[in-house]
């Protein structure tokens, strides 16, 4: 047979580097610092509610398409409380598997072949397989350090003079994975102006919305004038509540847009995780406190990897979001973040991600390297340790 079997779109996006890195680990022995997943689970209250679920058969069919209407009312409870965002339940709230999925169908759904979407990078690698799926074309916008900042920003200009007639859609990402960096009142408020005055579609990706440190602050670009009506904001609970497995994502928007992103999401998994749909329902109801702890216990996990990290020589980005650290390795003497993430098992047993796989322009980001630092205190300092080797 002559045909080549991938689909062209997908030309060039093989086994992803998180699957890499993380069988290097595995077959190393590594401490696996690459692929961001918490090495414990979240709370017991959340597991017993699942198993509750499951042992009163809630679930254990398939759920409704949009999702069970406990957890779809306590997301939209969940928005109007945090950020005075109000969405109805029935119409403007769709349960995805993970927001992986979430993601790929709202591409799918809202993207034609040949449109432009302006994605930040560096960039979760998921998004450049989508728009390709959509058949979209994607134009990078770089985020970059500022010694000033003391972080990565976005360069507002850059991403004006990336907007053509053929642009669809901002894909955002805040707080960003992987540079750890949280979009300021003003930024925001200039792509919310930006896609306003161009009407533009915007998706973001809030994942990280419960994790940001120190000064930084989460603001929904949905809360900006005119933004409502033109955007689809994406989160999970997997990372706020350590059940990365459970695989429950969800959208909001106006009811076009959810009603456009269903569609496409009933031909992909139709429904998933039933069960756990009932256990999250009843975690995004955790009293405040259950939040500020988790924000606590990170920040004080984030400080011990960063202190490491420093110490065996790598120059640090201190993350105000998520729970990833961007370093820099030429401080090191070393020129190329795959070849270095490839040899670090062998050299001192643990595993990171190379930010340059996230970027269209490799050399911004050749020398950058990713680490996870969701994992317990005693695995982070035993990587410190083996770090300083280096």
């Amino acid at each position: 047979m002559n045909r080549a079997p991938l689909n062209r779109r997908l030309a060039g996006f093989g086994t992803t580097i998180f699957a890499e890195m993380s069988a290097l680990a595995a077959a190393t022995g590594s401490i696996n610092l690459g692929q961001g997943f918490p090495d414990t689970d979240g709370p017991e209250e959340i597991r017993e509610a699942a198993v509750r679920a499951l042992r009163d058969g809630r679930g254990n069919q398939y759920p409704p398409g949009p999702g069970v209407p406990e957890l779809r009312t306590a997301i939209a409870a969940h928005q109007s409380q945090r950020y005075g965002l109000s969405y109805d339940s029935d119409t403007e709230v769709l349960v995805t598997a993970g927001a992986t999925e979430a993601i790929a169908a709202s591409l799918l759904a809202l993207v034609e072949p040949g449109d432009e979407v302006i994605a930040l990078e560096p960039y979760y690698d998921s998004y450049a397989a989508c728009i390709a799926m959509a058949g979209g074309t994607r134009v990078p916008v770089t985020l970059r350090p500022d010694a000033a900042e003391a972080r990565f920003v976005l360069d507002l200009d850059e991403l004006r003079a990336a907007v053509t007639d053929r642009t669809r859609l901002i894909l955002l990402n805040t707080p960003h994975n992987p540079t750890g960096t949280v979009l300021t009142r003003d930024e925001l408020a200039a792509v919310a102006a930006l896609a306003v005055e161009r009407d533009l579609l915007v998706v973001t990706d809030e994942v990280y919305e419960h994790l940001v440190f120190d000064d930084a602050e989460h603001i929904p670009i949905a809360t900006f004038p005119g933004m409502r009506e033109r955007t689809v904001t994406i989160s999970s609970a997997g990372k706020t509540f350590s059940f990365t497995g459970w695989k429950v994502g969800w959208l909001t928007g106006p009811p076009d847009l959810t009603t456009a992103v269903r569609t496409t999401k009933q031909f992909l998994t139709y429904v998933a995780s039933g069960p756990f749909q009932y256990a999250m329902a009843e975690a995004l109801r955790f009293p405040e406190q259950y939040f500020e702890d988790f924000r606590a216990g990170m920040r004080a996990k984030r400080d011990i990897l960063a202190e490491g990290l420093r110490a065996a020589g790598f120059d640090v980005f201190l993350p105000r979001g998520t729970y990833f650290i961007t370093t820099d390795i030429a401080a090191l003497g070393e020129k190329d973040g795959v070849t270095f993430c490839r040899s670090l098992p062998e050299r001192c047993g643990v595993v990171a991600i190379p930010n340059q796989v996230f970027y269209d322009h490799a050399d911004a980001g050749r020398t950058m390297i990713r680490f996870a630092f969701c994992k317990t205190e005693p695995v982070l300092r035993e990587a410190a340790a083996r770090l300083a080797r280096l």
